[in-house]
């Protein structure tokens, strides 16, 4: 007979909580969410009301993919995303709306497949406590837009010892000037 604790239960309960996210991402292929094209934003938009833009909108702006993590919160394949071997200088900016979220400089490899970071720009991020799996997290997301981005975890590196577990396609990796000439 099966000995029901509580850590029996919970640990099932969040393994039930896993398949149905894992089923969302599994939805296409990890081929077509890496060769999935970008659709171009204007930039230069700086009289957008972004937090009233549309869900028509967005879906136009963005791609399946894009629209599925920025605007309902979803999550990539681990892996998956080529920003994981970005090493050039530059920043990283919302696919949403083009705020600039992160330097060059606080990314960091953090062997978990996502694109990771120990800070963030001043003022680009907005937090709120996220339930999904059960057990409370931290997500965050774009300052202007509410782009979802991410989980902050406090397993990263010094000096902040935070890691901002970001998807790849929720961001734009921009090059310095002198980094895109080379």
């Amino acid at each position: 007979m099966p000995r029901w604790d509580r850590r029996t239960v919970l640990l099932g309960a969040s393994a039930m909580a896993v398949v149905p996210l894992s089923a969302v991402a599994a939805r296409r292929s990890k081929e077509e969410i890496m060769t999935d094209t970008p659709k171009p934003v204007p930039f230069g938009e700086s009289d957008v009301d972004w937090k009233a833009i549309t869900e028509d909108e967005w879906r136009q702006r963005l791609t399946k993919d894009q629209f599925r993590i920025l605007r309902k919160e979803g999550t990539e394949w681990a892996g998956t995303s080529p920003l994981n071997k970005e090493k050039r200088k530059g920043t990283y900016i919302c696919a949403g709306c083009h705020l600039p979220l992160y330097k060059s400089e606080m990314k960091y490899d953090s062997g978990t497949g996502w694109p990771s970071f120990f800070e963030y720009i001043d003022g680009a991020l907005g937090f709120k406590k996220d339930y999904k799996l059960i057990y409370p997290r931290t997500e965050y997301h774009c300052a202007r837009c509410g782009g979802h981005q991410g989980h902050v975890f406090k397993d990263g590196p010094d000096p902040t010892g935070l890691r901002y577990c970001n998807n790849g396609l929720a961001m734009y990796f921009v090059p310095d000037e002198d980094e895109a000439a080379a």
